[in-house]
């Protein structure tokens, strides 16, 4: 079927952390939640699965298990048994798991800012100590991209570092490393005998010709020393179904993580995250395949307006994801650029300074919303921007 990404669908007035956090005159573009109807057989089973009328405690089904295998084997190549598989409520939880399984207070976990702020609130919410390797940004044109400083990756390991979070793609930048850097990263983590948790949750949402790589398909030998984060949430917009999942191939390492979660992580799941998680994994390819030439798109049309009426910002040009990285601090702003543009503008951002080092004088904006909404929220910044000077 076709779908219509063009739609508008109020979300104001309804239970949206999006949409009801601010005003109704603000024009959200935060939080990383598309504005986009889920794909229809993921309504169809969700539907079919309330008739049933029963909700009470639930688990994974068999067949959930192997659609997540089949689909790892046909986009990387990627051979995963089903006792591999870890479920989560989400990225944060999981994340959250993974630095109180590995290491014990006290000890660092290796970390690249800017980064989404949970890696950061992790660490400090297990008592683990932050070792920051801050990633280098460097300017193309209009343009900024970020660089991993390997040097500084390396030197600030101590004997105490256990673990390393990797965000691939990352969040914010948009950016994915290829098999060159991730080897040269992987390399560092074998040679101190680190843990690799690699967030891969948005390794679908492909806005180029490029192919995921999981760190963890490298060699067995990296394999061994991974959790890798998944989920359908983000690729398919099903974040409120609270479905994730991790990779871990170790049997001493998953464990690990199983012991961490007792009482942190209920022991059974969402019945509807599941059903919802079978559908879109299994059906909902049709839906990716129209909505990942439209979230190019309107990539393509962010980074132009920028680059043609709001010069003296400089973007990411995302190569997943669908969060672009503004780099405001040329613009002549008096303070944080979240608050001027949500004061002045009425268009709601992500503030960059949590973010890490590196993010400050920054936003994140979301573009996973119909051209229109887009093209006011930018309209609106420039006019601000535009009163301000």
């Amino acid at each position: 079927m076709k779908y219509n990404f063009d739609q508008h669908i109020e979300r104001r007035g309804s239970d949206s952390i999006k949409w009801s956090r601010h005003d109704d005159d603000v024009l959200p573009m935060w939080v990383a939640d598309m504005d986009f109807a889920a794909a229809e057989p993921v309504s169809r089973l969700l539907r079919a699965r309330v008739e049933e009328g029963i909700f009470g405690y639930g688990r994974s089904t068999p067949e959930l298990l192997e659609v997540i295998c089949d689909r790892l084997r046909r986009l990387y190549d990627w051979e995963v048994t089903p006792d591999a598989i870890v479920f989560f409520p989400g990225l944060v939880s999981a994340l959250n798991v993974a630095c109180l399984a590995i290491g014990h207070q006290g000890d660092g976990v290796l970390l690249q800012p800017p980064v989404y702020f949970p890696f950061l609130d992790a660490v400090t919410n297990q008592r683990r100590s932050q070792q920051r390797a801050p990633l280098t940004r460097l300017v193309d044109g209009g343009s900024i991209y970020y660089d991993v400083d390997y040097d500084t990756l390396e030197e600030v390991i101590s004997a105490r570092t256990r673990l390393f979070l990797l965000s691939n793609p990352h969040n914010p930048t948009g950016q994915m490393y290829g098999r060159y850097d991730l080897e040269r990263m992987a390399d560092i983590c074998m040679r101190h005998d680190l843990i690799i948790c690699s967030d891969e949750i948005h390794c679908e949402l492909l806005l180029d010709s490029k192919q995921h790589q999981p760190i963890a398909t490298l060699s067995p030998e990296i394999a061994e020393r991974c959790i890798t984060l998944m989920a359908p949430s983000k690729t398919f917009n099903l974040a409120g179904l609270s479905c994730g999942f991790a990779i871990v191939q170790n049997h001493d390492l998953r464990t690990r993580l199983e012991a961490a979660k007792v009482g942190m992580v209920p022991t059974t799941g969402n019945v509807m995250g599941y059903v919802g998680a079978l559908a879109a994994l299994r059906d909902g390819d049709e839906w990716l395949g129209q909505l990942l030439p439209y979230l190019a798109a309107n990539r393509d049309y962010l980074v132009e307006y920028i680059n043609n009426h709001m010069p003296a910002i400089l973007s990411t040009r995302p190569q997943a994801t669908y969060l672009a990285w503004l780099d405001c601090n040329r613009a002549g702003i008096d303070g944080n650029p979240r608050e001027f543009f949500l004061n002045r503008a009425k268009v709601a951002l992500n503030d960059g300074e949590p973010f890490g080092p590196g993010g400050k004088g920054f936003v994140r904006i979301n573009f996973a919303c119909p051209r229109s909404t887009l093209t006011e929220a930018v309209e609106r910044m420039r006019a601000s921007l535009d009163e301000f000077s």
